[in-house]
């Protein structure tokens, strides 16, 4: 479980690093909904965003996989966490493209 948790941990830290490097007014603190729209909010991003859809998805997810986490490891939670893999991947090739 303890692994599952670092993967889980790492991989909120690989979005945040990904969305912090573009240099915003404000960079993002966080993953919950209360930072992302803060985030929003004080760059000024636009709604219907790509990027910020991507991160809210990734963000979702991982809210997911932590309530998960005190259960067995299951195939839906292999599954979730290679989509949040995903979902990295594109918000980088989305920032790469700003």
């Amino acid at each position: 479980m303890k692994r599952e948790f670092n993967n889980r941990i790492d991989a909120q830290r690989n979005v945040l690093n990904i969305v912090n490097k573009l240099g915003w007014r404000e960079e993002l603190f966080g993953l919950s909904a209360g930072a992302i729209a803060r985030w929003v909010e004080a760059n000024q991003i636009p709604a219907g965003d790509q990027l910020h859809a991507m991160v809210t998805q990734a963000a979702e997810k991982l809210f997911f996989l932590a309530n998960k986490s005190q259960e067995q490891i299951t195939g839906e939670y292999r599954a979730l966490s290679i989509e949040v893999a995903d979902l990295a991947l594109q918000i980088e090739e989305i920032a790469r493209a700003r």
